[in-house]
């Protein structure tokens, strides 16, 4: 599974990493709606939440959902801006500007999101439910099924999308007013840095080396398996640090970009750009915005803590099949205490060496065995490090 992005025709100048102070509140509420996500972040959601004033917290509660599962495109307007070029605001009052920008029928659909989950449209548009009485039946519908609240707040959104405007920008503002100004003065220097360093790499290195250094789930597919976003010449250029360059080929690359992910999806740049935006607070979610007609976005946390490389969703899904053979487990329990030879596992589990074997290669396909020769003998170990993790990478493959 994965969320492809066709970067075809992109050229350098439409790269951009940037910082975005309302992405990072919607993470930051995020975050104190799910604190389980972030055990990192215990200490600032208990700050937080110990000063916030009751009467925010309930209305934090009133449309959660925006947020909670993962969190709304609204929290990234710039990305649907006509244009799809449009960089994120340096304040968040900018941000909210770019919000305000927004159609009513953007707005609506972006906002029922995790309301009634209609889905994505991919490939093309689709009529939205402030002009399709149908598709609002079936909004209000999937919003019951939800429950009540997102029924009431399906309701106001379709009877009065300004009024929910209004009073989602001025939730935003208190927001700011009450933790998140402190917070993002702490956090807006590391992430323009940051931005910088990336902008750096796409300048230097191409787009390939700065996915890389955004994540080990981001991979560049060229023609040929040739990075291709390389100019002919082999140079690659950029405009300022933080702007847009250094990224596609002189005539614009080809290819797509690979984000593993539980989950399927596809977009493209089309005649637009691409954004990459940093969290601080993002840890272990890997975002990407992949809505029809918008410019797409990647978000992805540069906290310091940087994790062991982690599985791609193939590997996880592999080692765990490897671990739920009733033999293979005894294998593990055997291989976990000593390193042993395929005639001894024989021995041990009264099987045959060709049985044994076979057993093996699903174990060391799966990147589960350490295997060092001794004299004839080969001698295998469970990779105790790489089982011990495999919890952490489940739950980060679940929550990428």
């Amino acid at each position: 599974m994965s969320v492809r992005i066709d970067i075809t025709g992109l050229r350098r100048e439409k790269v951009a990493v940037v910082p975005s102070p309302l992405a990072e509140l919607g993470m930051a509420l995020h975050v104190l709606s799910e604190p389980g996500h972030h055990p990192g972040l215990q200490g600032w959601v208990t700050g937080v939440t110990a000063r916030l004033d009751p009467h925010l917290a309930d209305r934090m509660s009133e449309a959660d959902f925006l947020w909670r599962t993962s969190f709304s495109d609204l929290f990234l307007p710039f990305a649907g801006i006509p244009g799809r070029d449009t960089l994120p605001g340096t304040t968040l009052a900018d941000d909210l500007d770019l919000l305000d920008k927004l159609t009513d029928d953007q707005f609506v659909d972006a906002g029922l999101e995790f309301v009634c989950s209609p889905g994505y449209a991919y490939d093309s548009p689709r009529p939205g439910p402030l002009a399709d009485a149908e598709m609002r039946r079936r909004a209000l519908e999937l919003a019951a099924a939800r429950g009540p609240r997102q029924v009431r707040f399906a309701g106001r959104l379709l009877a009065d999308p300004p009024g929910v405007r209004a009073w989602l920008r001025q939730f935003l503002q208190d927001c700011d007013a009450a933790f998140f100004a402190e917070t993002w003065s702490r956090l807006c220097h590391p992430l323009a840095a940051d931005a910088r360093h990336k902008t750096d790499l796409l300048r230097h290195k191409g787009l390939a080396e700065a996915l890389g250094a955004v994540s080990p789930s981001l991979t560049l597919d060229g023609p040929d398996g040739r990075n291709s976003t390389d100019d002919p010449d082999g140079r690659n250029t950029a405009d300022g640090p933080g702007g847009r360059g250094g990224a596609a080929g002189r005539d614009g690359a080809a290819g797509r970009i690979v984000v593993d992910k539980l989950v399927e999806g596809r977009t493209h740049t089309g005649d637009g750009g691409l954004l990459l935006v940093p969290t601080s607070l993002g840890r272990p979610h890997l975002t990407v915005l992949h809505r029809f007609g918008w410019q797409p976005v990647i978000q992805y946390p540069v906290s310091a803590a940087e994790p062991a490389t982690p599985p791609s969703v193939d590997q996880l899904a592999l080692r765990m099949t490897a671990l739920a053979h009733p033999v293979r487990m005894r294998l593990c329990r055997n291989l976990a205490r000593s390193a042993n030879t395929t005639g001894e596992l024989a021995q041990m589990l009264g099987m045959t060496p060709p049985e044994i074997s076979r057993h093996l290669a699903v174990l060391k396909k799966a990147g589960l065995l350490t295997t060092r020769r001794r004299g004839r003998y080969v001698l295998h170990q469970l990779d105790v490090t790489v089982v011990a993790r495999l919890g952490s990478d489940f739950l980060e493959g679940m929550l990428r």
